[in-house]
């Protein structure tokens, strides 16, 4: 998705984004899709978990009878600031609500520097939701990095992750990281992105990108805006555990 400086035309475009993948059974956003990902515009743009952002994933998720895995938004509560993702199921009723945990802070030698935790406060828990077709776990981003963190989500079937790698560490870290982990973990990784803005203050390697349990890329997007859909079957899970065992 390409992500505007305007908080509300980027909600009505995720709207309309979400309208076009209708007939899919889940649809998941992308890393703070409402606003660009830098520090100031996580405090311009902070809003709870009642505001536009949460009340458009609601209606989304009735309209289209999908469950809506709603990216992330700065989310604030009593005066402090997460990078938060929301789950409505096909009802509209929010079944999971994901802080990122992990945070932001890299000073890469001739590549990126940021430091989430100058604006952002971390959540403390892993993340699963069940759904008709798996059990799902939740995380955003940098989480995706901590094996260890990824196999607390016992019993999962997929593994979701909005994110926005950058352009450093994309290229070298994005599918590594999601064939790895559904590699060690022998589930679906999916991972959506922002679209690429070469003129943006953080540039998204965007690459939206969906692994099988064996480590298969199934699925991958560019670097422009695109929707990105693919059958998958939960069986397949269960089937490469019963073929490689490693409990």
């Amino acid at each position: 998705m390409s992500v505007d400086y305007d908080k509300s035309k980027n909600i009505l475009h995720a709207s309309d984004l979400i309208k076009k993948a209708s007939g899919s059974d889940v649809i998941m956003l992308p890393e703070m899709f409402c606003c660009p990902y830098n520090s100031e515009s996580f405090k311009m743009n902070a809003e709870d978990c009642e505001g536009g952002v949460a009340r458009m994933l609601e209606r989304a998720a009735r309209d289209t009878g999908a469950y809506i895995i709603g990216g992330s938004m700065p989310e604030i509560e009593n005066g402090r600031i997460y990078n938060t993702c929301l789950v409505y199921d096909p009802s509209g009723k929010p079944i999971a609500r994901h802080r990122k945990a992990h945070m932001f802070d890299v000073n890469i030698k001739g590549g990126q520097c940021f430091r989430e935790s100058d604006t952002l406060t971390p959540g403390a828990d892993a993340t699963t939701f069940d759904t008709p077709f798996g059990r799902f776990g939740l995380c955003i981003c940098f989480d995706i990095r901590f094996s260890a963190f990824i196999h607390s989500m016992r019993g999962i079937d997929f593994l979701a992750v909005p994110a926005a790698f950058n352009m450093t560490t994309g290229p070298l870290h994005w599918e590594l990281l999601f064939r790895a982990r559904a590699v060690d973990e022998q589930f679906f990784t999916f991972g959506c992105a922002p679209a690429r803005d070469e003129h943006g203050s953080y540039v998204s390697y965007a690459n939206s990108i969906a692994v099988s349990p064996w480590g298969r890329v199934i699925a991958r997007a560019g670097y422009d805006e695109e929707i990105l859909s693919l059958n998958v079957n939960v069986n397949e899970v269960g089937e490469v555990r019963q073929q490689i065992p490693i409990g």
